[in-house]
């Protein structure tokens, strides 16, 4: 209920934003005469809408995420077909009937609620200038391969997200972050904290304080305000993150916390610690309430492990010193390295790009908008004139 809240805030600030864009949405005077082959012209850009756009969304926020797709494309002035995630399509029904009541013409923007093989034909309609899709890694880049040529798209997939604590941090802080950037909607987050770095001789120390904050989360019905870690999205996916957690468990992690599945669809809170490398926990988004953590010796084996996967997104370090934050800056893989701060931190004016595997292109309203845009040129040659 509180993470709804939050979400109808974030939906109804984004809105304002794709307002705001129309402003910044303008072309720009070109000059013509820095060499002679330029004399006598002038010349200036404008924008033009792409054409049709057809958007594919995700669960994990059923209203936000529509309105990051559908909101540019109608400020951009391109009609759209929005399909939302067939487990939640309620929110962006109504935020489609809003649009309608407040103006815009039902052709402009359509709810498409429908299977994925539908879905896929939008998609792949030659007739589609552009395509949004977020969700999975694997139907995302798929759905690539199969647009018609000409097609833009954008696509936003995740990551396993990795944090770095530097040595003689204080642990409190850093651990109230990760808590929310790991548990946080159950860590069905796109950069959900999910693989955390420290030190090794302040591994132990570290694993106990987060453990013991960890087993002590509210897991609850949703809608329950006390509630700090609710369901997964259906059973099968408590299937899945059981048996990642088993996998790694089995070939020799250690739980802190967690562990266990609480029902059909509820998984309990979970902290393993030093899973193995190639464990799927350690390479592939489990988007689930998972951290592990991994002892480390030197900074930069700790940077190369957490950038030898073939994802990357959104990164963080913890640490007192500006050269280590330097050297995270610089060297962690992702679009976005944050310092002092969970890997889930977002802000919807921001620009938000998956990297490597993570995703194509870059999201955020105004950078959304510019991709749904052209921005054309006309070079008026005024040397003929008499």
């Amino acid at each position: 209920m509180v993470d709804a809240r939050v979400e109808t805030e974030r939906a109804i600030n984004s809105l304002e934003l794709c307002v705001q864009a129309l402003f910044d949405n303008g072309g720009r005077e070109i000059p013509m005469d820095l060499t002679q082959a330029g004399a006598g012209r002038t010349a200036y850009t404008f924008c033009e809408p792409i054409a049709p756009v057809v958007a594919i969304s995700a669960f994990n926020h059923p209203l936000n995420l529509i309105v990051h797709q559908v909101g540019p494309a109608v400020a951009a002035g391109c009609p759209v077909l929005i399909k939302p995630a067939l487990e939640t399509p309620l929110s962006c029904r109504s935020f489609v009937n809003i649009l309608h009541e407040a103006g815009l013409p039902e052709a402009w923007c359509r709810f498409a609620p429908c299977a994925n093989q539908t879905a896929e034909k939008m998609v792949t309609d030659r007739r589609m200038a552009f395509v949004s899709f977020i969700g999975s890694a694997n139907v995302g880049w798929t759905l690539r391969s199969k647009l018609a040529p000409g097609t833009r798209v954008a696509l936003e997939h995740g990551g396993a997200a990795p944090v770095i604590v530097d040595r003689d941090v204080e642990c409190k802080s850093v651990i109230a972050s990760l808590l929310k950037g790991g548990f946080y909607h159950s860590g069905q987050v796109c950069v959900s904290v999910q693989r955390v770095f420290v030190p090794t001789d302040e591994l132990a120390d570290f694993e106990d304080q987060l453990g013991r904050r960890v087993a002590s989360l509210i897991g609850s019905d949703p809608a329950d305000l006390r509630t700090e870690c609710g369901p997964l999205i259906r059973p099968a996916e408590v299937d899945r993150v059981e048996s990642w957690v088993a996998e790694a468990v089995k070939g020799g992690g250690t739980l802190s916390a967690g562990g266990r599945r609480l029902g059909d669809t509820m998984f309990e809170p979970t902290v393993i610690v030093n899973p193995p490398s190639e464990a799927k926990v350690s390479r592939q988004e489990i988007f689930g309430p998972v951290i592990c953590l991994y002892g480390y010796n030197d900074l930069d084996d700790a940077i190369a492990q957490a950038n030898g996967i073939p994802y990357a997104f959104q990164a963080a370090v913890f640490t007192n010193r500006m050269s280590v934050a330097k050297r995270c800056i610089e060297m962690l893989a992702g679009s976005t390295v944050l310092v002092n701060d969970h890997t889930a931190f977002r802000v919807d004016w921001m620009p938000f790009a998956g990297l490597k595997q993570s995703g194509l292109g870059t999201g955020g309203i105004g950078y959304t908008m510019a991709d749904m845009t052209v921005r054309k040129m006309a070079v008026l040659n005024w040397s003929h004139q008499a």
